[in-house]
Protein backbone atom coordinates (compact mmCIF):
# COMPACT_ATOMS: atom_id res chain seq x y z
CA UNK A 1 0.00 0.00 0.00
CA UNK A 2 2.49 2.63 0.55
CA UNK A 3 4.32 2.11 -2.56
CA UNK A 4 1.43 2.14 -4.54
CA UNK A 5 0.79 5.83 -2.53
CA UNK A 6 4.32 7.15 -3.48
CA UNK A 7 3.57 6.16 -7.06
CA UNK A 8 0.35 7.84 -7.13
CA UNK A 9 1.83 10.86 -5.54
CA UNK A 10 4.70 10.78 -8.00
CA UNK A 11 2.53 10.51 -10.84
CA UNK A 12 0.29 13.66 -9.63
CA UNK A 13 3.12 15.54 -9.66
CA UNK A 14 4.49 14.60 -12.86
CA UNK A 15 0.94 15.37 -14.13
CA UNK A 16 0.78 18.82 -12.69
CA UNK A 17 4.25 19.22 -14.18
CA UNK A 18 3.24 18.29 -17.61
CA UNK A 19 0.44 20.28 -17.41
CA UNK A 20 1.98 23.80 -16.29
CA UNK A 21 4.38 23.12 -19.09
CA UNK A 22 2.27 22.68 -21.60
CA UNK A 23 -0.01 25.76 -20.69
CA UNK A 24 3.28 27.65 -20.95
CA UNK A 25 3.95 26.67 -23.79
CA UNK A 26 0.03 27.12 -24.96
CA UNK A 27 0.44 30.47 -23.50
CA UNK A 28 3.49 31.87 -25.56
CA UNK A 29 1.95 30.40 -28.71
CA UNK A 30 -1.04 32.69 -28.55
CA UNK A 31 1.39 35.20 -29.49
CA UNK A 32 2.92 34.32 -32.28
CA UNK A 33 3.36 36.77 -35.60
CA UNK A 34 5.89 38.79 -36.97
CA UNK A 35 7.65 41.59 -35.26
CA UNK A 36 8.99 44.73 -36.98
CA UNK A 37 12.62 43.77 -35.31
CA UNK A 38 13.14 40.10 -35.87
CA UNK A 39 16.57 37.68 -35.14
CA UNK A 40 18.18 34.66 -35.11
CA UNK A 41 18.01 33.21 -31.25
CA UNK A 42 21.79 32.99 -31.99
CA UNK A 43 21.77 37.01 -32.74
CA UNK A 44 19.49 37.19 -29.55
CA UNK A 45 22.20 35.47 -27.25
CA UNK A 46 24.84 37.67 -28.85
CA UNK A 47 23.59 41.13 -28.17
CA UNK A 48 22.29 40.45 -24.94
CA UNK A 49 23.50 39.63 -21.33
CA UNK A 50 22.30 36.04 -20.23
CA UNK A 51 19.85 37.84 -17.71
CA UNK A 52 18.24 39.69 -20.36
CA UNK A 53 18.28 36.98 -22.84
CA UNK A 54 16.59 35.00 -19.92
CA UNK A 55 13.79 37.49 -19.55
CA UNK A 56 13.17 38.73 -22.92
CA UNK A 57 13.41 35.79 -25.04
CA UNK A 58 12.50 33.16 -22.90
CA UNK A 59 9.75 34.75 -20.46
CA UNK A 60 12.24 34.26 -17.46
CA UNK A 61 11.62 36.75 -14.47
CA UNK A 62 14.31 38.73 -12.22
CA UNK A 63 14.88 38.04 -8.51
CA UNK A 64 12.54 41.40 -6.78
CA UNK A 65 14.60 43.77 -5.96
CA UNK A 66 17.76 43.21 -7.82
CA UNK A 67 17.39 46.06 -10.64
CA UNK A 68 19.00 48.88 -10.51
CA UNK A 69 16.27 51.09 -12.25
CA UNK A 70 13.96 50.34 -9.25
CA UNK A 71 15.88 53.19 -7.84
CA UNK A 72 15.66 55.25 -10.88
CA UNK A 73 13.87 58.73 -10.31
CA UNK A 74 15.85 61.29 -13.31
CA UNK A 75 13.31 62.25 -15.73
CA UNK A 76 13.45 60.45 -18.86
CA UNK A 77 12.73 57.21 -20.57
CA UNK A 78 12.61 53.68 -19.95
CA UNK A 79 13.34 51.68 -23.28
CA UNK A 80 13.54 47.96 -24.79
CA UNK A 81 16.74 46.42 -23.95
CA UNK A 82 16.75 44.22 -27.17
CA UNK A 83 15.25 46.78 -29.37
CA UNK A 84 15.48 50.21 -27.86
CA UNK A 85 11.77 51.17 -28.32
CA UNK A 86 10.34 53.64 -25.81
CA UNK A 87 8.17 51.79 -23.54
CA UNK A 88 7.72 53.98 -20.19
CA UNK A 89 8.20 57.58 -19.52
CA UNK A 90 9.48 57.91 -15.97
CA UNK A 91 6.55 60.23 -15.04
CA UNK A 92 4.45 57.52 -14.62
CA UNK A 93 6.79 55.30 -12.38
CA UNK A 94 5.77 54.90 -9.01
CA UNK A 95 7.30 52.66 -6.43
CA UNK A 96 4.88 49.73 -5.47
CA UNK A 97 6.57 47.72 -3.03
CA UNK A 98 7.00 44.91 -5.18
CA UNK A 99 10.26 44.86 -5.69
CA UNK A 100 10.25 45.38 -9.54
CA UNK A 101 9.87 48.71 -11.57
CA UNK A 102 6.24 49.70 -11.61
CA UNK A 103 4.50 52.12 -13.96
CA UNK A 104 0.81 52.95 -13.95
CA UNK A 105 0.88 53.12 -18.15
CA UNK A 106 3.20 52.46 -20.65
CA UNK A 107 3.54 55.21 -23.72
CA UNK A 108 1.42 55.51 -26.82
CA UNK A 109 1.64 51.94 -29.07
CA UNK A 110 4.96 50.46 -27.27
CA UNK A 111 3.41 47.48 -25.97
CA UNK A 112 1.82 44.42 -26.26
CA UNK A 113 -0.03 42.24 -24.38
CA UNK A 114 -0.73 38.63 -24.30
CA UNK A 115 -3.18 35.61 -21.70
CA UNK A 116 -0.12 33.77 -19.88
CA UNK A 117 -1.46 30.89 -18.31
CA UNK A 118 2.26 29.75 -16.50
CA UNK A 119 2.18 28.56 -13.09
CA UNK A 120 -1.41 27.25 -12.70
CA UNK A 121 -2.60 30.93 -12.80
CA UNK A 122 -3.88 33.53 -15.49
CA UNK A 123 -2.17 36.30 -16.10
CA UNK A 124 -1.79 39.40 -18.50
CA UNK A 125 1.80 39.09 -20.02
CA UNK A 126 3.40 42.69 -21.29
CA UNK A 127 5.66 42.44 -24.27
CA UNK A 128 8.12 44.93 -26.61
CA UNK A 129 5.90 45.74 -29.37
CA UNK A 130 8.33 46.29 -31.94
CA UNK A 131 10.60 42.90 -30.87
CA UNK A 132 8.43 41.15 -28.87
CA UNK A 133 10.49 40.68 -26.54
CA UNK A 134 8.78 39.94 -22.67
CA UNK A 135 8.85 42.68 -20.40
CA UNK A 136 6.70 41.21 -17.39
CA UNK A 137 3.01 41.56 -16.26
CA UNK A 138 0.15 43.83 -15.82
CA UNK A 139 -2.01 43.66 -12.99
CA UNK A 140 -5.58 45.83 -12.06
CA UNK A 141 -3.85 46.99 -8.27
CA UNK A 142 -2.44 50.14 -9.35
CA UNK A 143 -2.95 53.66 -8.60
CA UNK A 144 -5.32 55.92 -10.23
CA UNK A 145 -5.95 57.40 -13.02
CA UNK A 146 -4.95 54.02 -14.57
CA UNK A 147 -5.95 51.58 -11.70
CA UNK A 148 -2.97 49.40 -13.69
CA UNK A 149 0.35 48.16 -12.37
CA UNK A 150 2.83 47.19 -15.33
CA UNK A 151 5.14 45.32 -13.24
CA UNK A 152 8.72 44.98 -15.26
CA UNK A 153 11.67 43.38 -15.19
CA UNK A 154 14.20 45.86 -15.21
CA UNK A 155 16.65 43.64 -16.80
CA UNK A 156 14.06 43.93 -19.72
CA UNK A 157 14.76 47.63 -20.18
CA UNK A 158 17.58 50.12 -20.31
CA UNK A 159 17.08 53.75 -18.73
CA UNK A 160 17.85 57.13 -20.69
CA UNK A 161 17.73 60.53 -18.93
CA UNK A 162 16.14 62.93 -20.29
CA UNK A 163 18.31 64.94 -22.82
CA UNK A 164 20.84 61.96 -23.43
CA UNK A 165 20.37 59.86 -26.75
CA UNK A 166 20.69 56.07 -26.40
Amino acid sequence: MEMSRRRFTAACGLRAAAAGAVSFALARAERTGKFEVTKTDEEWRRMLTPEQYSILRKHGTERAGTSPLNGEKRPGTFVCAGCGLPLFSAETKYESGTGWPSFRQPLDDAVGTSVDRSFFMTRTEVHCRRCGGHLGHVFEDGPQPTGLRYCMNGAAMKFVPAGDRD
